[in-house]
């Protein structure tokens, strides 16, 4: 994998290994969760046809007007319930997730309670 660092090639073992079960389709579609240093995407994506259904991120206009402050955890928090509001709005109930290699604590947990408490079931 060349000079990339031991962290990230054990991030990438995992995540190959996770996305070989996954699979999203009509009926229940993959929540991707993606984590850098400073901010935090999810994205609902239908596998079959390879299309993004749903999107939130720390970076949207409308995410930012109700500048959720805090810690990381309670930013992740928010968008998750941001994304679950708008799979909601699109009709989409069941999802699957998809921590992207990272793993189930801090961050991604926090985003995944904050889709289920806008109602999102997985």
């Amino acid at each position: 994998m060349g000079n990339t660092s031991p962290r990230l090639e054990s991030r990438l073992k995992r995540k190959k290994r996770i996305r070989k079960n996954i699979f999203g389709n009509q009926d229940r579609p993959r929540l991707s969760v993606f984590r850098s240093s400073k901010h935090i995407y999810a994205q609902i994506i239908d596998d079959t046809c390879s299309s993004t259904l749903v999107s939130a991120s720390t970076l949207d206009k409308e995410f930012r007007e109700n500048k959720a402050g805090g810690k990381k955890a309670e930013i992740a928090k928010a968008v998750g319930n941001l994304v679950g509001k708008r799979a909601l709005d699109k009709g989409i109930k069941k999802v699957v997730l998809d921590r992207n290699g990272f793993l189930y604590h801090g961050r991604i947990k926090a985003l995944s309670d904050g889709a289920r408490e806008a109602g999102l079931n997985f």
